[in-house]
């Protein structure tokens, strides 16, 4: 990589007449600001303090939170970069990004916001659930890519229980985000490629949010109720419906109280660490 990719660059300060990005500024967090250009992480600066206050939004929004280590939160601040330039996504402009590693010894989601000029921060993390291969009808949750976008519609769970009394989206009025119809290695029979559809939703509050930080689900993504609400409130990987809500289109699956951010985006990366014994930092907090 050329040394001039390598630089770290500073970010410039909001103009006082944007009033609206400069709010947003002082709303984007990380729970431990890193500055990352091309995968790499420097040192916290002074511009580093306008981004706490989200963080702090984090944790009182957010249970089952996760204190990921700074070479940790490098390393996936790497995997991040490497996932978007594979699939010819980098350089982007200011946005977040939801990354989440399905290793069985990690289950970890992960909201990183990247700044424009290519840092990376990462906001929070919590235990989710990915596919546990195996059984009839459940995938291996696949790695990559994938785009948010009102063509693959998202929807609110119903809250309704199934035969074995399980709230497969978890309560009434949670937001499952679609990412539509997706390649993935069955976990039964022949183990070939089949199709799923890849969701990230809620689950089950008293049955199966407790198991969430293992690979329990049919392929599709668990998560926290409350991470669920606050990716869903802040409008983190909205901005293709933003787009489409600008132009004229009912999206009623919109919170009507939502903060929208200036800098939505829309892109949900699955990596793999292929770690092959459960780290510390993977035990959630309390919860506040």
């Amino acid at each position: 990589m050329h040394t001039r990719a390598r630089a770290l660059i500073r970010i410039a300060a909001p103009r006082r007449s944007s009033l609206r990005r400069s709010r947003w500024l002082r709303l984007i967090g990380a729970a431990c600001c890193v500055g990352v250009l091309a995968g790499r992480v420097g040192a916290p600066r002074a511009e580093d303090a306008l981004t706490a206050p989200l963080s702090e939004v984090f944790v009182s929004q957010v249970d089952r939170r996760l204190a990921i280590p700074r070479d940790v939160q490098e390393a996936y601040g790497a995997a991040l970069f490497e996932a978007l330039r594979a699939n010819g996504l980098w350089p982007l402009p200011s946005q977040f990004f939801v990354l989440v590693d399905r290793s069985r010894q990690v289950q970890v989601v992960m909201i990183f916001w990247q700044s424009g000029d290519g840092r990376l921060a990462l906001v929070g993390a919590t235990p989710c659930s990915t596919g546990l291969p195996g059984r009839f009808e459940y995938f291996e949750t696949p790695v990559g890519v994938y785009d948010h976008i009102p063509a693959n519609p998202d929807f609110r769970a119903e809250g309704t229980y199934n035969e074995q009394g399980i709230r497969g989206y978890g309560e009434k009025g949670m937001r499952v985000f679609d990412f539509g119809w997706v390649k993935a290695v069955r976990g039964w029979g022949d183990h070939h490629l089949g199709e799923m559809r890849l969701q990230m939703h809620a689950t089950d509050p008293e049955h199966l949010e407790q198991r969430l930080g293992s690979a329990c689900s049919k392929g599709c993504i668990r998560i926290p109720a409350s991470l669920d609400v606050f990716i869903d409130r802040y409008g983190i990987l909205d901005a293709e419906y933003d787009r489409a809500a600008d132009a004229g289109a009912r999206l009623p699956v919109l919170r009507a109280d939502r903060i929208r951010t200036p800098w939505p985006g829309r892109y949900l990366v699955v990596v793999d660490s292929g770690r092959t014994t459960r780290p510390v930092w993977t035990r959630p907090a309390r919860r506040p």
